[in-house]
C-alpha cells in the first residue's frame, strides 16, 4: 500500500495477517514495524522485482495521482 501525500522516504507499507511493515523502495531497508521472515522474504522479492514501477507509483501518489496496478508474485 501506499499513501497519498506520505512522509519520505519513498516507501511502501506490506500487511500480514496482523503483522505490518514499512519498507524504504530504494533499499528495501524495514523502517518500521517487521513481518514473519517468510512473509518478509517474499514480499522483499517482490519489491526487487517491482522497484521501477514502486518509485513511479510513489512520484504518482506525491502528486495526488493514481497510482499503476502492480502485479503479486507469481
Amino acid at each position: 500500500m501506499m499513501f497519498y501525500d506520505d512522509h519520505n522516504p519513498p516507501h511502501f507499507h506490506a500487511r500480514y495477517g496482523g503483522e505490518k511493515v514499512v519498507i524504504n523502495i530504494k533499499d528495501l531497508r524495514i523502517l518500521e514495524g517487521g513481518l514473519s521472515p517468510r512473509a518478509l522474504g517474499l514480499t522483499i522479492e517482490w519489491a526487487v522485482l517491482h522497484k521501477k514501477e514502486l518509485l513511479k507509483d510513489w512520484e504518482l501518489t506525491a502528486q495526488n495521482k493514481t497510482p499503476g496496478k502492480i502485479e503479486p508474485l507469481g
